[in-house]
């Protein structure tokens, strides 16, 4: 009876300790859950075709998430609307989402074999295909899953066969007799093969891969983003005081009012931008002899390039150049029309929130326009200028 107490006691211990690695197995791919109300839920999971050991930094907008290896995942939740995820290190990989309140959204990163340093793509996955991936993940810095012992790894105990005491008197009356001799043991059978286990990737759904020069072009598409930058500030003209021909004499007012600015620009993820600028100041002046009163008013239309170096995730200073077409246009007492090429260059920092941004800039704008005949007037200058930078 005690013998079977406790092989019964043995194996509910084994079943218990079976249940609690099943167990927590499942908890640890239970964190795939419902988002908060109003908000959206991003789960980016790694599963690379050839794995690869480096692990890669994930940053949802402007959230750093970790860094992830292969088979290991992480939840974001974000706000609804668009979304931006970058993967990597020193080579960046870019996936813009549009995001809805209350949804889950399920983003596949791989990483590109026999590449240094490390490269991966990623790509937005139907929840199905997502699911069977995330059965076999881990959240990003846990520790690989012990799988649970089965029943066919523990061996059974072993029941002592009951002994039968001889009487002696029996020994003692057979004593010539030849003890039966034991028959052969049988010889023990091979211990059986464990049972084959699924290959890690057998059971994971793949999307048919679009055309190697397609997907490289869609790759490129996703590193360029565009920003709007609106500014003021104070400008100055460079010569107060320039004399045209017939012997007169321009004497401006130094100080433009009003400034304005207005930017569009493409940034690239590794630094580079290209844009096109609009710029307006206006001077006040007058024309000796003769004490005539005008204003001047200039717009330039300028073509940039800048580059723009990532001193943290949050801080991006700048230098920059342009090259356009500068027109004046004369008004009050002097009337008149002139145009010319420009060339300005630019330094600055732009500080970024998210998608907004705080942006300060130094420019310096070089122009000599004339009226069509022989009248050049300069109306270059420079100024610091301040506004807003909105990424999309």
């Amino acid at each position: 009876m005690n013998r079977s107490r406790a092989l019964l006691s043995k194996r509910s211990l084994l079943a218990l300790a079976a249940a609690c690695g099943l167990q927590g197995a499942l908890s640890a791919h239970a964190q795939v859950a419902s988002p908060p109300p109003g908000k959206a839920l991003v789960v980016l999971y790694r599963n690379d075709r050839q794995p690869v050991a480096a692990k890669v930094p994930v940053i949802a907008n402007a959230d750093r998430l970790g860094e992830m290896g292969n088979g290991e995942f992480v939840n974001a939740v974000v706000n609804p609307g668009r979304t931006f995820l970058r993967v990597g290190d020193r080579i960046l990989t870019t996936l813009a989402i549009q995001t809805a309140p209350d949804r889950r959204y399920f983003v596949l990163v791989e990483a590109v074999p026999n590449l240094t340093p490390v490269r991966v793509e990623m790509r937005e996955m139907p929840e199905a295909a997502a699911q069977r991936a995330l059965a076999q993940s881990r959240p990003i810095g846990a520790a690989p899953l012990a799988a649970a012992p089965s029943r066919a790894a523990v061996p059974a105990p072993v029941v002592p066969a009951p002994r039968v005491a001889v009487p002696p008197v029996a020994a003692a009356a057979a004593p010539l007799a030849a003890a039966p001799r034991p028959a052969p043991a049988a010889p023990a059978a091979a211990p059986a093969a464990p049972p084959a286990q699924p290959r890690r990737f057998s059971a994971i759904a793949r999307e048919p891969q679009p055309p190697e020069e397609e997907e490289d072009s869609e790759e490129e598409l996703r590193k360029w983003r565009m920003a709007l930058i609106a500014k003021t500030g104070a400008f100055k003209l460079g010569t107060a005081s320039q004399t045209i021909t017939g012997g007169g004499t321009l004497t401006y007012d130094k100080s433009s009012k009003p400034v304005a600015g207005l930017e569009a620009e493409f940034r690239h993820v590794d630094g580079f931008a290209i844009g096109a600028e609009v710029f307006y100041f206006k001077n006040d002046l007058t024309v000796s002899p003769g004490a005539f009163t005008g204003d001047q008013t200039v717009v330039s239309g300028m073509l940039n390039g800048k580059y723009y170096f990532e001193a943290t995730d949050w801080l991006y200073p700048f230098v920059g150049a342009g090259v356009g077409f500068v027109s004046a246009s004369f008004g009050g007492q002097l009337t008149g029309k002139a145009s010319g090429p420009g060339f300005q260059g630019m330094a600055g920092v732009d500080v970024r929130f998210s998608r907004v941004g705080l942006y300060l800039e130094y420019k310096y704008l070089s122009s000599t326009i004339s009226d069509g005949a022989n009248q050049k007037v300069k109306a270059g200058g420079s100024g610091i200028l301040g506004g807003l930078s909105i990424a999309f």
